[in-house]
């Protein structure tokens, strides 16, 4: 067992998902800035309408009972239909999905991890909104799926980590959950990839 290897097996699993999707998460970011979305409205509108599709992919996901038993409002969580309403805002037509994720049917490992990567952008939704007043737009058009969730977005996200820390998880679970989280984000990664093609 590798130094790293042995330090993740003592960290929280926000910690450990954290850690392991820092190279794809990484290269995400350097795809993002390579299309450079902020340039205009039509170029933002095609950023929104790979969110729109990964939000799409883990409606289900937001939707589930049983997920809604560990994490705290978690069907208030989903950013589809915002997402939706940008484009709508931004007369983009809004792409149609596919049925790739078959999310409904995930063990409970995977499925809290991509809620893990859905959820922590949010985070950095607060700097992309810094820069929709130069596009003319905001939380309240064109750019609502980049809104201050209710209750904050450090208590949500807080809130979120704490509920998913606290489920107890097999060692295989765990592995499934690793293997999600670079999954969502190279699931988000070729959204992106097709609405800017």
């Amino acid at each position: 067992m590798t130094a790293l290897n042995s330090s993740l097996g003592d960290a929280l699993r926000s910690q450990r998902l954290n850690q392991i999707t820092h190279e794809p998460h990484s290269r995400l970011d350097a795809l993002v800035k390579s299309h450079d979305p902020f340039a205009s409205r039509e170029r933002f509108a095609r950023f929104v309408a790979a969110q729109y599709l990964f939000q799409r992919d883990l409606q289900p996901l937001y939707a589930d009972q049983q997920l809604g038993k560990l994490i705290p409002e978690l069907a208030t969580r989903c950013r589809v239909e915002q997402a939706e309403l940008d484009l709508l805002d931004l007369q983009q037509a809004v792409p149609e999905g596919d049925q790739a994720i078959r999310s409904t049917s995930m063990a409970i490992g995977e499925a809290l991890a991509w809620l893990f990567v859905s959820e922590g952008s949010k985070l950095g939704a607060a700097f992309l909104l810094k820069r929709m007043p130069a596009l003319g737009l905001s939380e309240t058009f064109g750019a609502r799926h980049l809104g201050e969730p209710k209750g904050g977005r450090s208590q949500g996200w807080k809130s979120f980590v704490s509920a998913l820390d606290d489920v107890e998880l097999t060692a295989e679970q765990e592995r499934q959950a690793e293997a999600a989280a670079i999954a969502a984000f190279n699931r988000f990664t070729d959204h992106l990839e097709r609405c800017f093609a």
